[in-house]
């Protein structure tokens, strides 16, 4: 075979392969075609068939982490149902089974006997609420409740609640017991060490800022930071506020001169507010912030003040 043959005839091979191949997956094409036509001609048994013969699926790799499940009754605090149950429970007579009271009671806890008061024991609990809660095992918690009364009284009851496997059902399952109440945490030293000076800027800006806060003495605006938005409480529920003290987490708070734009400082508050009724203690955590030789508040830490809507 001369050479220019042997030439002519390599350059021409790799397009007929192809089209070799083209035509071969063609051909599977027409006769995958033909086998789901006649899969439907002959019912849904065949067609099943067809389809469970396509491609096998791959299957994912699996993780070596493993993953966390939660139940939903493990998620599920059945505190405000226990609080719900003892404040109908102290209200309850065994004497009187029918009351709203002593119905109640027993619609939550069935099983549960019901208390026996003399008439002049002692009053009703002015309010009762849950404190604690401490989960035993998947499903049984244990619910601390306290019931205050109007003699400044206090007492705590634990209460014995399951909830089933939904968490969206719950029932008590025993008697109160009295317990004694949570004791007191200890409360580590404030980071608010530096004194600011009560005729100082920052302390000057802070008591105009509650004054239109708390009394509704001017714009609350005009006291924030740009892109802070706060709404002032309204109806105002103050008629009068004062500063009474001061403090803060950075030196800069507590400088004669207004530092460079963009220092920020922590600070608390503390307030006197007044209205018909007497005087009133308050306290508030702000955030303010040097701009243009003045202080702005760029945070209320309680939440409510929100810089461009992220906080």
């Amino acid at each position: 075979m001369s050479p220019g043959k042997q030439a002519s005839e390599s350059d021409t091979s790799p397009p007929v392969a192809a089209g070799a191949r083209l035509e071969k997956m063609r051909r599977r094409v027409r006769l995958s075609r033909l086998a789901l036509f006649t899969a439907i001609a002959a019912g849904p048994v065949a067609l099943g068939g067809v389809v469970m013969s396509g491609p096998t699926p791959v299957a994912a790799a699996p993780s070596d982490k493993p993953t966390a499940v939660r139940s939903a009754a493990a998620a599920a605090d059945p505190a405000g149902y226990a609080q719900v149950f003892v404040d109908a429970w102290l209200r309850s007579s065994a004497d009187d089974a029918n009351s709203a009271q002593a119905r109640l009671a027993q619609s939550l806890a069935p099983d549960v006997d019901l208390p026996d008061p003399v008439a002049s024991a002692q009053p009703k609990p002015a309010a009762v609420t849950a404190v604690r809660s401490a989960q035993r095992e998947d499903g049984e918690w244990a619910v601390t409740v306290a019931a205050q009364y109007g003699d400044g009284r206090l007492r705590y009851f634990v209460v014995p609640v399951t909830a089933d496997a939904s968490g969206a059902s719950f029932a008590v399952t025993g008697v109160p017991g009295a317990v004694a109440g949570p004791a007191r945490a200890a409360v580590g030293k404030p980071p608010y060490g530096v004194s600011v000076p009560s005729d100082g800027d920052l302390s000057l800006a802070v008591g105009e800022f509650f004054g239109a806060y708390l009394t509704g003495a001017g714009e609350v605006d005009r006291y924030l930071a740009p892109g802070v938005k706060l709404s002032p409480i309204s109806p105002a529920p103050y008629t009068a506020v004062a500063v009474q003290r001061v403090s803060a987490v950075e030196e800069a708070a507590a400088a004669t001169k207004v530092p460079a734009d963009g220092t920020a400082v922590h600070v608390l508050v503390q307030v006197e507010a007044r209205d018909s009724g007497g005087r009133w203690p308050l306290g508030y955590e702000l955030t303010l912030k040097a701009r243009s030789g003045r202080w702005d508040v760029a945070a209320l830490e309680s939440g409510t003040a929100q810089d461009e809507g992220a906080r």
